[in-house]
């Protein structure tokens, strides 16, 4: 299957809930400054994604062969059992914002116009995801996210970026040499219907992770991945 390229994610920020995280009161001035910046920001930036409806060729203990491409991963092995259809996805906030947060003086201004690229990556991806269930009628869901675990290690990126084929050319993400993405604002993974619920966060310790959306469960590797 070709990729599919989404070029009109929606860019709709919460405001207020951007502030309350910044700490910030919106009719100080820091938070005039603030919503300033998001109309910039709003005005300029242009997020995008990219999906593949890819099929299961062949599996074995601890990889996963996706439309001829082998993935080494124990859990993303046994998460795929019975499933023969998954959605290799790149979603980003944009060149555009990255360009025009380089515009942005002051120290503490870069850090608002970060956080204001972190937002306007979570609405890109919340409406990529919606749409994309939508289309599929893929009902429940899970994503798994290479370097998200030791077991599915950062180096996996570039196997997943070969899978789509061109993410650069596509919509401007290109990885480094240590296969991190760029712009850094952006997010990848494999997307699949499944019964079961399943969030990176339940088998990583990390203490004090603000992008956790599962608690830690130290059982969990041992009864359903060992």
């Amino acid at each position: 299957m070709e990729p599919v390229v989404v070029a009109d994610l929606k860019l709709d920020l919460n405001v207020r809930g951007l502030l309350h995280t910044l700490r910030v009161d919106e009719a100080s001035a820091d938070g005039k400054s603030i919503l300033a910046l998001v109309e910039k920001a709003t005005a300029i930036g242009k997020p995008k994604g990219m999906y593949k409806q890819a099929f299961i060729d062949d599996v074995g203990d601890s990889h996963v062969v996706i439309d001829g491409i082998r993935f080494d991963s124990r859990v993303l092995r046994v998460n795929l059992d019975g499933i023969h259809r998954v959605f290799p996805y790149v979603v980003t906030a944009g060149r555009e914002l990255d360009a025009w947060a380089m515009t942005v003086e002051g120290m503490l201004e870069q850090y608002w116009a970060d956080k204001i690229k972190e937002a306007v990556l979570g609405s890109a991806f919340r409406d990529f995801t919606a749409r994309l269930v939508a289309t599929y009628s893929m009902g429940t869901t899970a994503v798994m996210n290479p370097g998200s675990l030791e077991d599915w290690p950062i180096s996996e990126q570039s196997k997943l970026f070969e899978l789509l084929g061109d993410p650069k050319e596509a919509i401007g993400v290109e990885l480094t040499e240590s296969c991190l993405m760029i712009p850094t604002k952006s997010i990848s993974g494999i997307r699949f219907a499944t019964e079961i619920t399943f969030e990176n966060c339940q088998l990583c310790a990390r203490e004090n992770c603000p992008g956790r959306r599962a608690p830690y469960d130290p059982l969990l590797y041992e009864s359903r991945y060992r």
